[in-house]
């Protein structure tokens, strides 16, 4: 394949020494980015190792400035502009003024995605100082494997919500903080369900009367029902209709619990550029755990209404974080921007040293929730955790990467190796097609989604 023109008129005399390579096969440390921001009074670059962490409140301080990822739209013009489907990490296709991070210059070699047939460009580090004499060089980024997040270790995530408080609150606001999280109680509906749920004398008129207790609850139960994405057989009428004909009891009763301490937070007003809404979240990853689990061997199943569940309030953590933590969350959404091919956790636990995960397993915990509901939000991001109701917290790890895989925007990704399907004891070519299925019924997602954030 021969090199964009665009491309080969910014190498110049470099392009004689630059070699294609597969980016899936490129040393990964040498692999870089190129970061498009903006701050109202002009445009910047910033050139990085792609897994570094862009720390942007250190790059704002050095420069004076207020600088934040470009919006979606306008990076979109920019690289049609220059007739190529992704910026390569060279400064002269823009011409605006350039940052490189010094780490870049410590490199032997680089290599750049050309986001053309999974290509990158590999040449020597030398040609690409040269190529890059007039950027200017600032340390503005951490190694993202030095910022040692708490994957697997709750026995610490106290004392570190602890420091977190003491580093971004008052002393006044930390000492309510330590006694209440200056969050609501777990809402009635979500106490009378979590009864219910073990009682093993429940029958369908007792969910009935939890549901029609709340007004608005009711109203999006019998809503959810009658939606194109169940096609019910005739006009779902009442509550006992939806459970009876359509959801069922367990659909309808982990529903119920994830509508009810969704809205005990409202969504913050900002949120980053580029990801799906929190409820849109909530239901792409609640359909897949639905989905995952259903297909799992009868004899390792999970209870699928609890994955389902799992999958609602997978990212209940995204709302504490705006509560616990509001005049800092702006940052953190700005920074989220910034470092998208880094996990979340990477950032939130750089900038508040704690993670929503962390955060939304606490307080599920202390709420009484179900073990396996606990376990799978505190894991999600721990591809290799084996612990009790590991399977929960599995699904939800998969789920994300196979939505991510298509399209979905739910933060970076990671590849799926077969030995996860093997471990589920998953088809993967059928939950493929299935999941394939799933995002071609994106515009029922999104009307589902609608319904719940009403």
């Amino acid at each position: 394949m021969e090199l964009p023109v665009t491309v080969q008129q910014a190498l110049g005399d470099a392009a004689k020494g630059v070699s294609l390579r597969d980016a899936r096969q490129a040393n990964r440390h040498e692999l870089l980015r190129m970061v498009l921001l903006e701050d109202g009074q002009g445009n910047l670059q910033v050139i990085c190792c792609k897994d570094d962490f862009i720390d942007l409140e250190r790059l704002n301080k050095q420069l004076e400035r207020n600088f934040r990822l470009m919006k979606p739209r306008e990076q979109v013009r920019v690289t049609k502009r220059a007739g190529l489907r992704e910026l390569p990490a060279l400064p002269s296709l823009t011409g605006w003024p350039t940052i490189v991070d010094r780490r870049v210059d410590d490199l032997p070699s680089v290599a750049l995605a050309l986001g053309e047939g999974n290509l990158a460009m590999v040449m020597p580090a030398e040609d690409f100082r040269t190529l890059t004499s007039t950027a200017e060089r600032r340390s503005v980024t951490v190694a993202s494997e030095n910022i040692s997040v708490n994957l697997d270790d709750p026995d610490k995530d106290h004392a570190q919500l602890k420091f977190a408080l003491k580093k971004f609150t008052s002393l006044r606001i930390q000492q309510r903080l330590e006694d209440t999280m200056e969050l609501p109680p777990l809402p009635e509906t979500a106490q009378r369900i979590i009864h219910l749920r073990v009682n093993p004398n429940a029958v369908m008129g007792d969910l009935v009367d939890i549901v029609e207790s709340d007004p608005s609850l009711a109203a999006q139960v019998v809503s959810w029902a009658s939606s194109s994405f169940y096609a019910g057989a005739g006009q779902v009428r009442s509550v006992h209709d939806a459970i009876s004909r359509v959801l069922g009891f367990d659909m309808v009763m982990n529903l119920a619990m994830g509508l009810s301490l969704g809205h005990t937070l409202k969504p913050p007003q900002d949120h980053p550029d580029g990801y799906v809404d929190y409820w849109q979240q909530a239901i792409w990853q609640a359909q897949s755990a639905g989905i995952l689990a259903s297909m799992m061997p009868r004899s390792e199943r999970p209870a699928i209404g609890l994955a389902y569940l799992a999958g609602l309030l997978h990212n209940f953590g995204y709302l504490l974080l705006a509560q616990v933590f509001p005049p800092h969350f702006a940052l953190v959404c700005r920074s989220l921007e910034v470092n998208s091919t880094l996990d979340s956790s990477v950032t939130e636990h750089f900038l508040l040293g704690i993670t929503r995960e962390q955060i939304a397993a606490r307080l599920m915990e202390n709420w009484g929730m179900p073990d396996e509901v606990t376990v799978a939000l505190r894991y999600q991001k721990h591809r290799g955790y084996k612990g009790d109701h590991s399977v929960y917290a599995r699904l939800l790890w998969l789920g994300r990467q196979l939505l991510a895989a298509r399209g979905i925007a739910l933060g970076a990704s990671e590849a799926i190796e077969q030995e996860v399907y093997d471990e589920l004891g998953l088809d993967r070519k059928q939950v493929e097609a299935q999941f394939d299925e799933l995002v071609d019924s994106k515009d029922n997602i999104m009307a589902m989604a609608g319904m719940m954030a009403t």
